[in-house]
């Protein structure tokens, strides 16, 4: 499979990214660019060959930030969007961080062919009150990339993002922003208005909470946005964050015929486990159905991580069957070790039931 770093940054994408300036600067160099871009490319990581990208146009261009962000944007005028061109952002903040207004344009209009978003932490670092206010300015603009910008740039756990101290401490500083598309009908700028919400819930939960209980949340787009981002605090149970969605502790439910496929299994095996829940309750009620494996870690403690099941309305005096399985091998993101393991059942946020299974080496 080919790594994401050769799809995008690669001798052949070099090549014609040199020809693409060529057309907008004459002057340049074509094959003295191609080997200052390229020169022990393989050694460098997805994020290194952004940066070097920026770092040869720098040291191709002129010598004047105005002349060669004239270069860019007569550049941006004949390439489709896509990630590679996110060296246009990412050359504004390293090379544009003193020219303030002129650099946020920049941003705001190179974003339409590849995200501005990490680009824009260098200016909220830089001067954080005159960012945000523009960035508020850009979450009303017509144009969706736009006003994506506005939310996605300002997410404090944006990834691979430099960290702004400012929007991890306190959420009030996005308010306004979030508030104004919590509505908006591109579900691009929908998914990060979610993700924004998901971040702040890891510090701020009660605040997400109350934020979205602000909201009105019959219209179908908050709906979708309040659900998906309140995802980390439904899968750890917070009693509020449930009560969004009209679920409650449950009652008078227990677990039944909770079973394992094997006690004892091999890395590389398939886990499966099974159980059915049961209601007594006089009423229906709405159950969030998860369950939580905890992982062996090197060290040998345990490490939990939940897994969503399903969402159901179960009357009373009635059952459902739940069944699941868990192939045990290494991903690039996970990596198992032998030891004692737990499955655990969960219900609207409550630990129902457990069992332990031991996993050993092939």
């Amino acid at each position: 499979m080919e790594l994401l770093k050769d799809q995008y940054f690669s001798p052949t994408f070099y090549k014609k990214l040199a020809a693409q300036l060529k057309v907008v600067y004459p002057a340049l160099d074509t094959r003295q660019f191609v080997r200052d871009a390229t020169d022990d490319l393989e050694s460098l990581a997805l994020m290194q060959r952004m940066v070097r990208t920026s770092e040869t146009c720098r040291r191709h261009f002129p010598d004047n930030f105005r002349k060669s962000l004239k270069i860019l944007y007569a550049l941006a005028q004949t390439i489709e969007a896509g990630f590679a061109y996110l060296f246009m952002p990412d050359f504004v903040a390293r090379y544009g961080e003193d020219h303030g207004d002129l650099s946020l344009l920049a941003l705001r209009d190179f974003t339409q062919y590849s995200s501005s978003e990490l680009a824009i932490r260098t200016f909220l670092a830089r001067d954080f009150e005159a960012t945000l206010n523009t960035m508020l300015i850009w979450s009303r603009d017509d144009n969706y990339h736009v006003r994506r910008l506005a939310s996605e740039g300002s997410r404090p756990r944006l990834p691979w993002a430099r960290q702004v101290p400012q929007l991890l401490a306190d959420p009030e500083h996005t308010r306004t922003i979030l508030t104004t598309l919590c509505q908006d009908d591109e579900k691009y700028v929908q998914k990060s208005v979610a993700n924004h919400l998901n971040d702040i819930s890891k510090d701020h939960p009660d605040w997400v909470v109350n934020l979205a209980k602000s909201w009105d949340r019959n219209n179908k787009n908050t709906a979708w946005i309040v659900k998906h981002g309140s995802r980390s605090l439904i899968k750890k149970g917070h009693k509020r964050a449930l009560s969004l969605f009209g679920v409650a502790p449950a009652k008078k439910i227990s677990v039944r015929k909770f079973k394992l496929n094997a006690k004892a299994i091999k890395m590389g095996d398939t886990f499966s486990f099974s159980f059915a829940l049961h209601s007594d309750h006089d009423k229906p009620q709405k159950l969030v159905v998860d369950y939580k494996l905890h992982f062996v870690k090197k060290s040998g403690a345990l490490s939990a991580k939940v897994f969503k099941l399903k969402e159901s309305l179960l009357p009373n005096g009635e059952s459902i069957v739940f069944q699941k399985h868990y192939v045990f091998q290494d991903y690039t993101t996970r990596k198992h070790y032998e030891g004692n393991h737990l499955v655990e059942i969960i219900v609207n946020g409550e630990s129902m039931a457990k069992k332990r299974f031991m996993l050993s080496a092939s």
